[in-house]
């Protein structure tokens, strides 16, 4: 497997548990001080890093830092949109599409050859 899918891989599998550190107390903490929400996110986020942390080394090695973070965003809102709908149940809203879409423009000048 190619460095740059096991960067994504791990990025995705590093985004899932920081979405849900970040965002799914809102929905099952509501009722306890933001203190004990605050620690449950952290120990979440500490498996986030465990990914996150040899991803971005893995993929340093072939892509150079801008390239890695406009790839992180990407994955970031991939991971998100889906979260927000299917576990927050949101409404799924266009802006989404028009914030991919954004996205890909900056993936492009990000790894256009310069």
């Amino acid at each position: 497997m190619s460095i740059f899918s096991q960067t994504v891989l791990l990025l995705i599998a590093s985004n899932v548990f920081m979405t849900v550190a970040w965002y799914a107390h809102l929905k099952n903490m509501g009722d306890r001080s933001w203190f004990i929400a605050a620690l449950a996110s952290w120990g979440i986020a500490f498996f986030e890093y465990m990914l996150q942390v040899p991803a971005n080394r893995l993929g340093y090695t072939t892509m150079n830092l801008s390239q890695l973070k406009i790839l992180q965003e990407v994955i970031t809102l991939s991971v998100f949109i889906p979260f927000a709908v299917l576990y927050m149940n949101e409404s799924f809203r266009w802006d989404f599409v028009w914030a991919a879409l954004c996205l890909v423009g900056a993936v492009y000048f990000m790894f256009r050859a310069a």
